[in-house]
């Protein structure tokens, strides 16, 4: 069977409730430790591979240097010599202009990476499947509708490191709508690689929460809201599992008041899965563990299997409508 994790970034441990949300709280959730990064708060760009491989980002080596938009490569030799002839603050401030005027994704280190560099991951030895993973890119050509959106907001979202939340937004109830656009998209994309059952893992990730978490630091009403929407959505996910299937929710850090927190939570239809993860550098393991002990095989594509079929053109419906297929 299937275990399906889904990466749900800035998925705060103090804003779900196992009564309203029952569907990111699931069988059983718990708070987690999470790591800061030199920047003062947890990182999306180092978290992500320490999730991946239960290594700190000392290890790994995915360490944040001088604002995100460094760390392209594209852009690592400007970032060497700023270091010597530019003070911190105007080196952030060009970081963030990079950020929000030029077309280089962020997050978007290749998978390769961590084969040449000899470290494991949650994916080696396993049929397994990854969907939009920060800094583990397989296919540098697959861009879902999230980079799309995410590459296309322009003054919807744009970096700040003078607001509160470090970013700003003209209007934040039309940048709310695309970014819960940009989790429906992702999490029907977890519902099809699930539904496929030709992998023992189905790793996938959205960032919809952070940024909505981002800009509504004002508007928390719209936060909670945020948070409704994507039980529902993750109910459906839960939906299509089988009995022998896992879902396991994960997330870096909590976000409140526009600021990530250094507290990051679990979700999963496992128990013991779930106690056996106190910390981001858990993660890999606990995942590990189920893949090995539990019956996560990937069944014989010739036998065929029943397919429910209403089911199955509500994920594709989805998919159409969101401009996926």
């Amino acid at each position: 069977m299937t275990l399906v994790v889904l990466g749900i970034d800035a998925l705060d441990p103090h804003l779900v409730d196992s009564d309203d949300h029952p569907s990111l709280t699931l069988d059983s959730h718990c708070s987690i430790e999470t790591i800061v990064s030199s920047s003062g708060e947890p990182s999306t760009h180092e978290l992500w591979p320490t999730i991946l491989t239960g290594l700190p980002p000392g290890e790994h080596g995915l360490k944040l240097d001088d604002g995100v938009a460094w760390q392209n490569p594209l852009l690592r030799a400007g970032r060497d010599v700023a270091r010597y002839v530019l003070t911190d603050g105007l080196r952030t401030k060009i970081g963030a202009w990079l950020l929000n005027n030029t077309d280089e994704d962020q997050f978007r280190v290749p998978a390769t990476y961590y084969s040449e560099n000899s470290i494991e991951t949650v994916f080696d030895g396993h049929e397994s499947k990854a969907i939009g993973v920060p800094n583990y890119v397989v296919d540098p050509d697959d861009r879902d509708r999230e980079h799309e959106l995410r590459k296309s907001m322009g003054e919807l979202f744009k970096r700040d490191t003078e607001a509160k939340g470090g970013h700003t937004s003209e209007d934040p109830f039309e940048f709310y709508e695309l970014c819960m656009e940009m989790s429906m998209v992702r999490i029907a994309r977890n519902r099809r690689a699930l539904r496929g059952r030709n992998y023992e893992l189905v790793f996938g990730y959205t960032s919809g929460l952070d940024l909505i978490g981002h800009v509504t630091y004002d508007l928390p009403d719209l936060q909670i809201k945020a948070y409704d929407e994507l039980d529902d959505f993750v109910g459906e996910l839960r939906g299509d599992l089988e009995e022998d299937d896992e879902l396991l929710l994960v997330s870096d850090h909590g976000l409140q008041d526009g600021v990530h927190t250094d507290e990051a939570m679990v979700a999963g239809t496992s128990e013991e899965m779930v106690e056996e993860i106190s910390s981001v550098t858990d993660v890999a393991d606990a995942i590990e563990h189920e893949l090995e002990e539990g019956d996560h095989s990937v069944a014989d594509r010739d036998q065929g299997f029943e397919l429910d079929e209403e089911k199955e053109q509500e994920v594709r419906g989805q998919l159409e409508d969101l401009g996926y297929m």
